[in-house]
C-alpha cells in the first residue's frame, strides 16, 4: 500500500475547509431565514388586508351601500367600508394605508368568470381595495447598499373583495277579497269552477270555507312536484315551465297541504277526491299564473298563496287551453232555468315575485322584463235566466193595460206593416160577416216549459285588472316601504236577447256583441168571418203578423268596477311582511258591486212596437206607437226591474267573486323583504 500523503492529510488545512463550509452554510440559512421572515412579514400583511377588504366589502353590500351623492341619510358605500376597516384596526389616510370603494355590477366574460364593471349608479355589487405601504424586505436593503440604482425599500401592498348583497324581494299577489261563500254563493262556485276544469264540483259551503281559508306554501309546492315529475336534476324555472295535468297538479297540492299539517280540517277526504277528478287532463303550466323574476334566488319561491286563488287560477287556465265556453246550470231560489257561460281570453297572473330595483321606470310596463306584475283574467260571461210569467198573479195588471191598447194601437200597425186591422169583432163591417183582419195581444211564454216567461240574457265583457310595482324603500329591516299602482277591471255590459252562438265573438272588442230587444207581447193578427161575432170561423192566429212589444236597455261601456279606474298605493312597515309570510291586504278599499254598477241598466228599460224579423225575434221600431205604450211601460218597469235587480244581486255579484275578476287595492297582497345584513363574497 503506498503511503499517506502529508499534505492532504494535514488537519490544520481540514479544519479551514470545514471551517469555510461552515460559514457559507450559516451565511444561506441566515439568508433563507431572512426571506422565509420577509416572505412571511409580507403574506401576512397581505392577508391582513385581504380581510380587512373582505369584512368591509361585505358589511358595506349587507348594509346597502351606494355610490350616490348623499342626501339625507348617509348611505355610501365608502362611509360603511370605512368604518368598517377602523374597527378592525386598518385606519385610512394613516401609515401609507388607503380604502378605495367603489359600486357597480356584475357580469360573465368570455370564459363565464365573474367580473366587476364600476358604475355608481348600480349596488348589485361593491368593490372595496385596502392598500399599505411597507418596507420591501431586509434583504433588499441590504442589496441596495450596494446597488447604483437600488430599488425602493418600501413597497404597496393591496387586496381586493368584491361582495355583493342579497337583493330586496318584493312580491304581488290577488285573492279574492270580495267573495263571502255561504250556500247561494257555493253552487255558483261549484258550477262555474266545475265547468271552467271541465268537471263537476258539488262541494259545500263549509268546504268552500275550508278551502279559502288555507295557505300554499309554492317552495313546498314545487319540491313536491319536482320529485313526482322525476325533474330533480332541473330547476325551479324548468318546474314552473312544465306542462302538468290539472288533476295531477290540484293532487300534488292537496298531498303537500296534507304532509305540512296546514289543509283546513273542513276539506274531508271526499271533497279532496272531488276536486282532483273534477280538475280533468288538460295540460297546464303554473308559469302562466307565477311569475318569478328572472335570476331570482330560491328565497323568492317562499312565496304563500291562498288555496281557492290557486284553484280559481287553475280552473281559469284551464278553460283557456280549451279555448271553449264553460256552460253550467245553476238553480237559485226564486230564479228559473239560470244558465252561465264563461270563456276566459287571457288567463291571470296570480303572483309575482322579484327584485325592485331592477324595474326600469323608463320603461312602459308591458315592455319590462322584470316587471313585478298581477293581473285578473279577462273574460266574458253570457247569463240568461227565465222572467216569471207575465199575465199572472203579480203581473195581471199588465195583460189589463194591454188589452186596452188593440184599439189604439190598429192605425199605427196598419200604416207601419201595410194591413188592413180592422181592430175589434165589434167593429162595424166585421159585424156584418165580412172578412176582417184583427189583432190580439198575447203575454209571452218561451218554448221552455210553461212556468217560465221570456228569457232574458245578460252579456258581460270584462278585461283585466291589473297591478304593478312602481317603487319601494329598504331603510331597513323595519322600515321600508313598496308602491303599486292598481286599475280596476273594465266592464261592459249588454242586457235583451243574445244569440248564443254569437254571445262569443273573435273579436275581443264588447261591441261585437249584440244584444236585441226582449219580445214580451206577441201582437198576433188573424182573419175571421163571422156575423154578430157569433156565427163563422176564424183562421189560425199568426204570431207576430202584427209585430211585437219588447223591451230594450241602455248598455254599459267600459265602466271601471272601482271608485277610481287607477289607483297608487303605498304601503309601509309593519304592514309589509316578508316573504314569506301572509301577504298584507289593504283595508277599506273595496271595489263597486256590479249590481250598483248596472242599477242605470236596469232602470233604463226602453218599450216599443218592433216590426217582426221571424216568430221569435223582433226587428226594428215602430213608430208612433211610443204615445200609446205609457201604461204599459209603468208595469213593465216595475216587473223587470224587480226580477232584474234580483238577478244582479243573487247571480252576479258572487259570480264575479266566484271568477275572481273584481280587483281593488283591498284585493292585492304585498310583501317586501329588504334583506339587510345578508351578502356573500363574489369574487
Amino acid at each position: 500500500m503506498s503511503p499517506l500523503n502529508r499534505y492532504v492529510c494535514d488537519r490544520g488545512r481540514q479544519c479551514g475547509a470545514i471551517g469555510l463550509l461552515a460559514a457559507i452554510t450559516l451565511a444561506l440559512a441566515a439568508l433563507c431565514m431572512l426571506v422565509v421572515v420577509d416572505s412571511g412579514r409580507l403574506f401576512l400583511e397581505k392577508r391582513s388586508l385581504q380581510r380587512v377588504a373582505d369584512v368591509a366589502a361585505l358589511e358595506a353590500a349587507s348594509r346597502k351601500g351606494n355610490c350616490l351623492v348623499a342626501t339625507g341619510i348617509d348611505r355610501q358605500a365608502t362611509t360603511y367600508a370605512s368604518q368598517s376597516a377602523i374597527r378592525n384596526g386598518f385606519t385610512p389616510g394613516t401609515e401609507g394605508r388607503t380604502l378605495a370603494t367603489h359600486c357597480g355590477s356584475l357580469a360573465l366574460d368570455s370564459n363565464s368568470r365573474r367580473i366587476f364593471t364600476a358604475d355608481s349608479s348600480k349596488t348589485e355589487a361593491i368593490q372595496v381595495t385596502a392598500s399599505h405601504t411597507v418596507p420591501r424586505s431586509i434583504a433588499a436593503g441590504i442589496g441596495a447598499m450596494f446597488d447604483s440604482s437600488p430599488m425602493p425599500v418600501d413597497v404597496q401592498l393591496s387586496a381586493t373583495a368584491v361582495a355583493a348583497a342579497e337583493p330586496p324581494l318584493a312580491s304581488l299577489s290577488i285573492r279574492s277579497a270580495a267573495l263571502v261563500i255561504n250556500s247561494t254563493t257555493a253552487p255558483l262556485l261549484n258550477a262555474v269552477i266545475g265547468s271552467m276544469l271541465g268537471g263537476n264540483l258539488n262541494l259545500s259551503a263549509v268546504s268552500w270555507n275550508g278551502i279559502a281559508n288555507t295557505r300554499l306554501n309554492l317552495l313546498d309546492y314545487l319540491d313536491k312536484l319536482k320529485t313526482e315529475l322525476n325533474l330533480t336534476a332541473v330547476g325551479y324555472d324548468e318546474v314552473l315551465a312544465t306542462h302538468v295535468a290539472a288533476d295531477k297538479l290540484i293532487q300534488v297540492m292537496l298531498n303537500v297541504l296534507q304532509t305540512s299539517g296546514t289543509l283546513d280540517s273542513r276539506i274531508t277526504l271526499a271533497d279532496q277526491q272531488v276536486l282532483a277528478a273534477a280538475a280533468g287532463k288538460t295540460l297546464l303550466s303554473l308559469g302562466k299564473l307565477i311569475s318569478i323574476q328572472s335570476g331570482t334566488d330560491v328565497a323568492a319561491f317562499k312565496a304563500d298563496l291562498g288555496l281557492l286563488d290557486v284553484i280559481q287560477s287553475l280552473a281559469q287556465l284551464a278553460n283557456k287551453q280549451n279555448g271553449i265556453a264553460a256552460t253550467a246550470q245553476v238553480g237559485l231560489p226564486g230564479l228559473l232555468n239560470l244558465k252561465i257561460e264563461t270563456k276566459v281570453i287571457e288567463p291571470p297572473q296570480l303572483s309575482a315575485i322579484g327584485d325592485p330595483s331592477k324595474i326600469n321606470p323608463a320603461v312602459p310596463v308591458q315592455n319590462d322584463p322584470n316587471r313585478i306584475y298581477v293581473r285578473t283574467a279577462q273574460m266574458r260571461a253570457l247569463v240568461s235566466v227565465d222572467l216569471p210569467v207575465l199575465g199572472s198573479g203579480a203581473t195581471l195588471p199588465l195583460l189589463n193595460k194591454v188589452t186596452s191598447l188593440v184599439g189604439s194601437l190598429t192605425p199605427v200597425l196598419n200604416s207601419a206593416l201595410g194591413l188592413d186591422i180592422k181592430g175589434l169583432l165589434s167593429s162595424a163591417t166585421c159585424l156584418l160577416g165580412a172578412s176582417c183582419m184583427v189583432t190580439d195581444f198575447r203575454l209571452l211564454n218561451t218554448s221552455s216549459p210553461s212556468n217560465a216567461g221570456p228569457r232574458i240574457d245578460l252579456s258581460l265583457s270584462l278585461s283585466s285588472a291589473e297591478s304593478y310595482v312602481t317603487g319601494y324603500s329598504c331603510n331597513s329591516n323595519t322600515d321600508k316601504s313598496l308602491t303599486f299602482n292598481t286599475h280596476t277591471a273594465l266592464v261592459s255590459a249588454k242586457l235583451g236577447l243574445i244569440d248564443e252562438a254569437a254571445a262569443f265573438p273573435a273579436s275581443t272588442d264588447p261591441a261585437a256583441i249584440v244584444a236585441k230587444p226582449i219580445p214580451v207581447v206577441n201582437i198576433t193578427t188573424q182573419t175571421c168571418t163571422q156575423i154578430l161575432g157569433i156565427l163563422g170561423n176564424c183562421s189560425t192566429p199568426i204570431n207576430f203578423g202584427g209585430g211585437g212589444v219588447g223591451i230594450s236597455f241602455n248598455t254599459v261601456d267600459k265602466s271601471p268596477l272601482g271608485s277610481l279606474s287607477s289607483t297608487s298605493i303605498t304601503v309601509r312597515a309593519p304592514n309589509l311582511p316578508e316573504i314569506g309570510e301572509t301577504p298584507h291586504y289593504e283595508a277599506g278599499a273595496a271595489s263597486r258591486l256590479p249590481s250598483t254598477l248596472l242599477d242605470g241598466v236596469v232602470s233604463g228599460v226602453k218599450v216599443d212596437v218592433y216590426k217582426a224579423v221571424t216568430p221569435t225575434i223582433l226587428g226594428n221600431v215602430i213608430t208612433g206607437a211610443a204615445s200609446l205604450l205609457s201604461a204599459v211601460l209603468a208595469e213593465l218597469d216595475g216587473i223587470v226591474d224587480g226580477v232584474l235587480k234580483q238577478l244582479l244581486s243573487t247571480v252576479v255579484d258572487p259570480l264575479l267573486a266566484a271568477l275572481g275578476v273584481t280587483l281593488a287595492p283591498a284585493d292585492v297582497g304585498s310583501n317586501l323583504s329588504c334583506n339587510f345584513g345578508q351578502a356573500t363574497l363574489v369574487i
